[in-house]
Parts: C-alpha cells; structure tokens; sequence
C-alpha cells in the first residue's frame, strides 16, 4: 500500500527531530524531490507519494541526519538577495548575514561606474549580487580554488551576471595586473581553528578553508591588510563581514593601515558584530 505525502513529511520531521536536525528541513527537502510549492504540498498531502520520490527522499533524510550533509547541498541551491544560487560541496554556503554585508555596500554607493574586487568569491554569491545590482560597475570575483570559480561562473551564467573571474591568493591576482578598484568586500574565514570542533557536524561538512581563519580567526585580515594598499584608490570602500567578537581588532587593524579613514563596526538583524567597513573618502 502506498504511502501518503503527509504521512512521510511526518516521519522525516519525526526523524530529523530524533537526530538534532531541523524538523522543518523535511518540508524543504519533500518539495525539491516533488518539485512542488509550499502551496501545492499542503493541497497535496493527502495524495500517495509515487515511490520513487519516497525512496530517494528517503534516502536524502538519512544523509542529512546521519552523515550532516547539509541540505543545500543535497538540493542543489540556496537563495541569496532573492535569487537562487547554485552551491555544492566546493563552497560555502552563502547565509543572510552575508545579505546584510551587500546591503551595506549598495546603501554607501550610487550607480555611478566603479570597480569592485570580491575576495575570496565562493558561489560567487557577493559578486554577482553586486555586478545584477550595479549593473555600471566592474565587479571582480577572487578565489583560489579552481572548483569554487566554476560553480561562480555557473552561477554568473545563469543570472546573466558579467564578472571577472580570477584564481589566486586574496589580492594577488589584482595586484599582479595593476588594478586598482574602488570597493573591496570580502567575507573571509574567520572561524578560530579551535573552535571548529564546536561548530554543528552540517557546518563541518562546509570547505575548512572557507571557515577556518587561523587560531584566532584573524589571520586572513591580517595579510589583506598588507595587499590593500596596493589595490584601493584614494576614495576606496572597504567592507568585511566578521565573526562574533572581532568588530574590535578588524576595525584597528583598517585603522592602522588607514589612520585617516573612517572605521565603522556594525551589528547584524540578531543584534551581533557582523560588519566592517572602512570608507577612505573621509581621509
């Protein structure tokens, strides 16, 4: 006898609960197997479930509860800045801290052309949000894995987004050319190597080199600090998401690098240090 929709939502929400997991992932992870809105689910829960879809959403609950693989990467995207990203087990997966990060850049800015140089690219995510939004910029992806940059220029393909590309470490690559931009941003590891082993075991299954920014996380700010002079022009926007207690140090080391310029630490939606950004045209 055939199962009905509803009864193997319940029994995935009841799973993912035993396991620590989420219980409204089973919802998300039913619709992607079924390719249903949530309005045609909820009209379709008393429906049987054909059983192929059972079975390989079966299967994906048990990867997600006993092996953590995160669900973005089971289903093959997640949304950023209302558009749909392709991730996978090459990249981080882009989170709405990191919307707020963009938001701040676009409210400093006008459309007037500028360049920008997104370091440490990923998805693409930053970039590409930032090349759709200010279609008059120049916008550069940095990353130094080749198999993060081909999920980015998949993702720059199917969002019509025109980036540059680059592989290399952090600036090198601009710095190598000769560009100078206007804006950096760069949403770095900074995650203290100590503290990996605290994260839940879904985030671990995320790139360690995205996450991880040396013992005190600070490691990856430290060397842009050495390349930004090198790149920013005079007016330069500088803009980096942080993690939890870092607003302090990233904000003296910008000042350091930059004494004239203006230093502000910004919270998130949830009340935390999120936020840095340096704006040199105060200098």
């Amino acid at each position: 006898m055939s199962s009905k929709i509803y009864e193997v939502l319940q029994w995935a929400s009841s799973f993912f609960r035993e396991h620590g997991k989420e219980a409204t992932a089973a919802e998300w992870l039913l619709r992607h197997h079924l390719q249903m809105t949530r309005a045609q689910l909820f009209a379709s829960l008393r429906e049987p479930i054909d059983e192929t879809s059972k079975r390989t959403f079966i299967a994906d609950v048990k990867k997600h509860a006993l092996e953590h693989i995160p669900i973005q990467y089971l289903i093959g995207y997640e949304q950023f800045y209302g558009r749909t990203f392709i991730v996978n087990e090459h990249v981080l997966i882009p989170r709405p801290e990191t919307e707020e990060l963009v938001a701040h850049v676009l409210a400093r800015t006008t459309e007037q052309p500028l360049r920008l140089v997104d370091v440490g690219t990923g998805s693409g995510a930053i970039a590409i949000t930032l090349a759709l939004e200010r279609p008059t910029w120049q916008v550069y992806g940095i990353d130094i894995a080749v198999r993060s940059l081909e999920v980015a220029k998949q993702n720059a393909e199917k969002l019509g987004a025109h980036v540059h590309w680059l592989e290399g470490d952090l600036l090198k690559p601009i710095i190598e050319k000769g560009i100078t931009v206007d804006i950096v941003v760069s949403n770095p590891p900074y995650i203290p190597s100590h503290e990996i082993s605290t994260l839940s075991p879904v985030v671990q299954k995320e790139p360690l080199r995205a996450l991880v920014g040396g013992e005190d996380g600070l490691l990856f700010y430290r060397r842009l600090m050495e390349q930004l002079p090198h790149v920013v022009t005079s007016q330069a926007l500088i803009a980096f998401e942080i993690g939890h207690g870092q607003g302090r140090a990233v904000q003296a080391m910008l000042q350091h690098a930059f004494p004239s310029a203006r230093v502000d630490v910004m919270c998130d939606i949830n009340g935390k240090e999120r936020i840095v950004i340096a704006d040199l045209a105060s200098e």
